[in-house]
């Protein structure tokens, strides 16, 4: 799944550089804390952005499912949970539609929807998600039209059940990893099979009592169906 940018920000950079100069020689940072009293409150004490990594990639896996599906329902429903998820930590999520980022505002920012400038004690608490990569908007469309032709084919070739599993790996390689259904790792497959299916597929119980052999039937109907440009 995309993630945040393995280098960081410039202002992020700053930030540390600021941290780091702020430190005492009695071992006590910028705000009197001692380092000594963070490792006794645990490792996560001082995180910043105060918003898990975990919920992060969750928000992002969310609205990308929210911009591929055309069930407007369905759509709403993604929408809603990433809302409920970020909630919970206190934050807003809010698409940046000029350069197409997934923001993660802390609460307190706000009013009326609106980041209040004023309020922003430090940029650090916010998070930035491309939803552009990987693979540029050519590319996505190109995955997306084969993944979705051998979701077809094997609807066309076998039964309801395994149809339903293509359709929702189609999805899920299309929209998480811009990569094609026969070209997902071991890992990848059970991101799929263990945490993707059960929350987001809406899979009947016959479909996760054979998950292994429908992603055996879609990667042996996908030998035959020309793959993207490139691939």
């Amino acid at each position: 799944m995309t993630r945040t940018d393995d280098e960081p920000p410039e202002w992020a950079k700053e930030r540390a550089r600021e941290v780091m100069a702020a430190e005492t020689d009695d071992g006590t940072t910028g705000d009197g804390t001692s380092e000594g009293a963070d490792a006794d409150a645990g490792g996560d004490a001082d995180r910043v952005p105060d918003v898990p990594a975990e919920v992060v990639d969750e928000a992002e896996r969310l609205t990308r499912l929210a911009r591929g599906t055309e069930d407007e329902a369905a759509a709403a429903f993604y929408r809603e949970r990433r809302d409920e998820l970020v909630d919970g930590y206190d934050y807003v999520p809010r698409l940046r539609e000029d350069d197409d980022t997934l923001v993660l505002y802390p609460d307190e920012w706000m009013d009326d929807g609106t980041v209040q400038l004023d309020r922003i004690e430090t940029t650090d608490r916010a998070v930035e998600v491309s939803l552009s990569g990987p693979g540029d908007a050519d590319r996505y469309r190109e995955i997306a039209a084969y993944n979705d032709a051998v979701a077809d084919a094997v609807a066309e070739t076998h039964d309801a059940v395994h149809a339903d599993t293509a359709q929702s790996f189609a999805a899920f390689m299309s929209n998480h990893y811009v990569r094609a259904v026969d070209d997902a790792t071991p890992d990848v497959r059970a991101e799929f099979r263990e945490e993707y299916l059960p929350r987001n597929g809406w899979p009947s119980d016959e479909q996760l009592a054979v998950v292994d052999e429908s992603l055996g039937v879609i990667e042996s109907v996908a030998a035959d169906v020309d793959g993207p440009e490139g691939s």
